[in-house]
């Protein structure tokens, strides 16, 4: 397929809280690009919650591209169910009949993508981190993912013909921008048919520390072994804090007890890709590399001078982090108190 002006994309819009993930954003802006400037934009929200939250997350996704919101409100969809949001997005896909499907790598998405591609009968291409739309304006696109624990990189394209289903990681892409005014899409209710069975989620038990996700952070404060106790995440939770940002750990903290498993960034925890990453007394052991290698920029504060992560940071501090982390906090908030920095 080669005919921009005949392609078609389809983002799954995933809320968290009634309110739309920026990974969601991220996803549309991908979608735009796929779908090309003679191509058509869909967007899907699902839900069971307050009607007012998920029409709010329409009219956000009109405002920033998206032609068409198709909005599925059912009781079945108030705790996330995957055969049922499966479902819900394949009324979306029957509605628009698009030639690509973007969803976010997120837990969810990770659930979703392959049971929609086997529905649509399409390929699947997860944990997108670049786009490369070609000279034929997205038809044949580009779409390059990590490997190994981010070693490596690959690149995939699908074959012509069949729906193309791709899920994005979160801080890879740009969000959509909004449209100019009076060009926002419409907003439609779209029915879909429940299936007979299903999974349902009773209730979701969430340990984390602050209010930013983890995953979509744009600061990451990070601590290892090197805290020492649960009370050593104290001033990193401050630095955090004052960045706007959130905290995360190393797998060798979480193991000590300093901290939750929910926080723990690495091979076998969350991947992160913030502009900015502070590690606070973690040596830079390969398993935590992997989760977090890919960050804009680095900063790195460890006694040992010859820790592995200096290999990998942009800035290295060697120091006491209990005496390095509260002096960078009070600079912090002396510059954002100064009126006019």
């Amino acid at each position: 397929m080669t005919d921009t002006a005949n392609r078609t994309a389809l983002v799954y819009a995933e809320c968290m809280d009634g309110k739309l993930r920026r990974v969601a954003l991220e996803a549309l802006g991908a979608a735009r690009r796929l779908a090309g400037d003679g191509g058509a934009v869909h967007a899907v929200v699902v839900g069971g919650g307050p009607g007012a939250a998920l029409r709010e997350a329409a009219a956000e996704l009109a405002a920033r591209g998206a032609g068409v919101v198709h909005v599925v409100d059912d009781p079945a969809l108030a705790g996330f169910a995957p055969e049922a949001y499966a479902a819900a997005i394949g009324a979306a896909v029957a509605a628009a009949r698009p030639s690509v499907i973007v969803l976010g790598h997120t837990a969810a998405g990770r659930e979703l993508a392959p049971r929609v591609a086997a529905a649509a009968g399409g390929g699947h291409v997860a944990d997108v981190t670049a786009i490369d739309l070609g000279d034929d304006g997205g038809a044949a696109a580009v779409f390059t993912r990590p490997l190994y624990a981010g070693k490596a990189f690959e690149q995939r394209r699908f074959l012509p013909g069949a729906p193309q289903v791709v899920t994005v990681r979160p801080n890879n892409l740009p969000v959509a921008e909004p449209v100019a005014a009076g060009s926002e899409g419409a907003i439609a209710a779209l029915p879909y048919a429940a299936p007979p069975l299903w999974t349902v989620v009773r209730g979701i038990a969430r340990k984390a520390a602050g209010t930013v996700d983890l995953a979509e952070a744009d600061i990451i404060v990070a601590g290892g072994r090197g805290v020492r106790s649960a009370e050593g995440f104290a001033p990193l939770a401050a630095l955090a804090e004052v960045l706007g940002g959130a905290v995360g750990a190393s797998r060798g903290a979480c193991d000590a007890g300093y901290c939750d498993y929910a926080l723990q960034i690495g091979q076998t925890g969350k991947t992160v890709t913030p502009k900015l990453y502070v590690a606070c007394g973690i040596s830079g052991a390969i398993q935590h590399l992997a989760g977090m290698s890919q960050s804009r920029v680095i900063v790195a504060i460890n006694k040992d001078p010859d820790a592995p992560i200096f290999g990998i940071a942009d800035y290295g501090i060697v120091g006491d982090l209990f005496e390095v982390v509260p002096l960078l906090t009070a600079q912090f908030k002396r510059i954002f108190e100064t009126p006019g920095a």
